[in-house]
């Protein structure tokens, strides 16, 4: 099988396109930005990079704190509302009828209308180039409770959360399998033999 080869590009896909609120309940701010993920997970920490000309840059960068709210599909307009929209000009809470929700363990405000928000306090800053990579704890994950069942596992299936590849977005597919399914042992589909009837002493003596 023949690869073409291309030059060095970010080009890894898909990713959750996240809903970066940052600021304060009072005066909340929004931006939709791909690169985003996990570090580590003891202790939970994660990172987005953002571009220093962005108005939500200088916000993080002062107050150390964001919000990482991870939309579901069907808020796929807003999701790309908040990112060719400048807060500079813009109330996006307000253009994306979103619901400004006070945080537990940060100032910053998350989405009230997204299944799941991070809540993330800002502990170094890289300068890397085109952006600047914020790395931050998880202090907290809020989950909306129509998406947990009544043990209180989280249904992320039901969360039906966007993905971005390449410059579209994507509502989720089939599922294929979960962790570990293929070293998982299947269930025996073979019938085990019948023992043979041992013929009772009132049997033995009618023959």
């Amino acid at each position: 099988m023949s690869k073409t080869t291309w030059e060095g590009a970010a080009l890894l896909a898909p990713v959750p396109p996240a809903l970066v609120s940052c600021g304060t309940l009072e005066s909340p701010n929004v931006l939709t930005a791909a690169w985003t993920g996990i570090i580590c997970s003891k202790p939970p920490r994660t990172y987005v990079s953002i571009r220093p000309e962005r108005f939500s840059h200088g916000i993080i960068e002062q107050t150390r704190e964001f919000v990482i709210n991870l939309p579901s599909a069907s808020l796929v307009r807003e999701t790309d509302l908040c990112g060719v929209k400048s807060g500079r000009d813009t109330d996006k809470f307000k253009l994306c009828n979103f619901t400004a929700e006070e945080g537990v363990k940060v100032n910053a405000p998350s989405i009230a209308e997204c299944p799941i928000s991070l809540e993330c306090k800002v502990f170094d800053i890289i300068r890397l180039g085109s952006h600047d990579m914020f790395l931050a704890d998880i202090a907290a994950v809020r989950v909306d409770g129509q998406y947990l069942d009544r043990t209180g596992r989280l249904m992320i299936e039901r969360c039906k959360l966007l993905s971005y590849a390449h410059g579209s977005y994507f509502a989720p597919g089939e599922a294929l399998g979960t962790f570990g399914f293929s070293v998982r042992k299947k269930p025996s589909t073979k019938k085990r033999p019948t023992a043979k009837r041992q013929p009772t002493a009132k049997n033995q003596k009618s023959k």
